[in-house]
């Protein structure tokens, strides 16, 4: 099945173009969102139509910037459309991926797509090594400082066995933040052994 599908990002603006060509293209459905930015994260009509579209279905458009307003949101929808085995046309670019050619295109896009990636994952590995390398502390501030935690320490073992609900509502925290303070000096404990 050719699935169709317009956009326009404002109600005054008219779909008549974009269908007659999806017509024109041989679209057995179109699906039709008015007053929608390409740049939205939600397209109610988009999103009626991928649940409709099957593997061997093609999605047909009439340009590409009424898919996404940018290259990684194209990329992305790409890719989805890849995963659920569904086809892709946009007429005006002619850009395709039912045929050979298309397909080898579509492949070059997710080549692009995984490459931005890796390279995304490499340099934030890179900047953690280099944080590690300098001794910095990694992650999340504890919620209860260092001070104050050499003060309530104490607290939860003899001779005050003070309960850990105490504990938490004597420094305005969670129980979860004393929990997990406990957990992190006992994982550090068995680093240093």
């Amino acid at each position: 099945m050719r699935l169709g599908y317009a956009r326009v990002s404002t109600g005054e603006q008219n779909l008549a173009q974009q269908i007659d060509a999806l017509r024109a293209a041989g679209a057995d459905e179109i699906f039709e969102d008015t007053g929608v930015s390409g740049s939205a994260v939600f397209k109610p009509a988009y999103g009626d139509m991928l649940r409709h579209a099957r593997a061997g279905d093609e999605i047909v458009i009439w340009r590409l910037d009424r898919l996404g307003s940018s290259l990684p949101s194209l990329i992305a929808e790409l890719e989805l459309l890849g995963s659920l085995g569904v086809g892709f046309r946009s007429l005006n670019e002619q850009i395709e991926t039912v045929t050979p050619a298309g397909r080898l295109f579509f492949h070059m896009v997710g080549a692009f797509a995984q490459f931005g990636r890796d390279v995304i994952r490499g340099r934030a590995n890179a900047e953690l090594q280099a944080a590690r390398r300098a001794s910095k502390k990694l992650g999340r501030p504890p919620v209860i400082p260092e001070e104050q935690w050499k003060q309530a320490k104490p607290l939860l073992t003899e001779p005050h066995n003070m309960s850990v609900v105490a504990v938490a509502s004597l420094l305005n925290v969670t129980r979860q933040a004393i929990y997990k303070r406990l957990r992190a000096e006992k994982l550090a404990e068995q680093e240093v052994v």
